[in-house]
């Protein structure tokens, strides 16, 4: 499991989460060691049996009101049982006005305490993202990742091969590409997500070109910074009595970061238009999801027709 300190977290994101720090600065050497926030409503009314302590406690308007209904000793009392505990930090949202006893409890137990002025849901998402994206498995891949109506698809092949070349006619097709050459890819659980591991992201490499800015050639909606990965397509040298796919219905899968996706074998060979054969690939893949297989529907109408045929003998 990867590490990040709340300090980290606090200079990596002070600014997109306009952070301020309430402790003192050596309380935020602590690890955040889950990347899953926790709201601890429950634990605010006494009830530990579930308290998801080494997480980060974001509290919202409602909790800190609910603080503030509370006695002070009661709030003194509850604070301090709920602190006893190896919590990484605490982030209040909304800029709410943090009460002196929890402050001085996270001095005294050396807990973190952040203020956002983000509200309690946009801090959410976007801290959620962060630490998802932080603590997510990832590798890196010579492959280009492009986007076609819709589905993210996964050029691989020899260098070579026309990956490059097959990204810029899609581009100028009106689809999207994410990565030339390297793609950054990282597992969300379910999903493979993939981005550009550089920051120069709107370039792109064309042999016998040279480097060419896809943003300023083709407009800033030619480009995305990331999208889930749905199929891998692997570009391969045409050569004869080549064993490829003719129907459809095998379909071959391949595993990346313990995920499954599918992988489909193009043949490349001079003058083959490989860049509608991905829009092709694209869109089988949508009619996939939506539960109608071709190669099925035709083995089963074929199926069928003999069948009908042989009764009539």
């Amino acid at each position: 499991m990867k590490k990040l300190t709340v300090k980290q977290l606090f200079d990596v994101k002070k600014k997109d989460f306009v952070l301020s720090m309430v402790s003192n600065p050596i309380t935020l050497d602590k690890q955040i060691s889950n990347p899953i926030i926790n709201r601890p409503q429950l634990a605010l009314t006494g009830y530990f049996e579930r308290f998801h302590y080494d997480r980060i406690q974001l509290l919202g308007e409602t909790e800190i009101l609910y603080l503030n209904s509370l006695s002070e000793n009661d709030r003194q009392k509850i604070l301090q049982e709920m602190m006893q505990r190896d919590i990484p930090c605490f982030i209040i949202s909304k800029g709410l006005s943090v009460p002196w006893q929890m402050e001085f409890l996270a001095n005294e137990m050396n807990i973190g305490l952040l203020v956002s002025k983000l509200s309690t849901e946009k801090l959410f998402w976007h801290l959620s993202k962060f630490l998802r994206d932080s603590y997510s498995q990832s590798l890196t891949m010579h492959a280009t990742l492009v986007q076609v109506h819709g589905v993210g698809i996964l050029l691989t092949g020899k260098s070579g091969i026309g990956k490059s070349e097959c990204a810029l006619e899609l581009i100028e097709r009106g689809h999207n590409i994410i990565s030339d050459d390297v793609t950054l890819i990282q597992s969300d659980e379910t999903v493979l997500i993939g981005k550009s591991p550089r920051s120069y992201e709107c370039y792109m490499e064309v042999r016998g070109v040279g480097v060419i800015d896809v943003e300023r050639m083709f407009g800033v909606q030619s480009i995305r910074k990331e999208t889930k990965i749905d199929i891998q397509v692997e570009m391969m040298g045409w050569h004869e009595n080549m064993d490829v796919e003719r129907i459809g219905i095998g379909n071959e899968m391949t595993e990346l970061l313990g995920i499954k996706i599918p992988v489909v074998n193009i043949p490349v060979s001079p003058g083959k238009n490989i860049a509608v054969i991905i829009e092709v690939i694209a869109i089988n893949t949508i009619l996939k999801h939506f539960g109608y297989d071709a190669a099925k529907a035709r083995t089963e109408r074929l199926t069928d027709e003999l069948q009908h045929k042989y009764l009539k003998l």
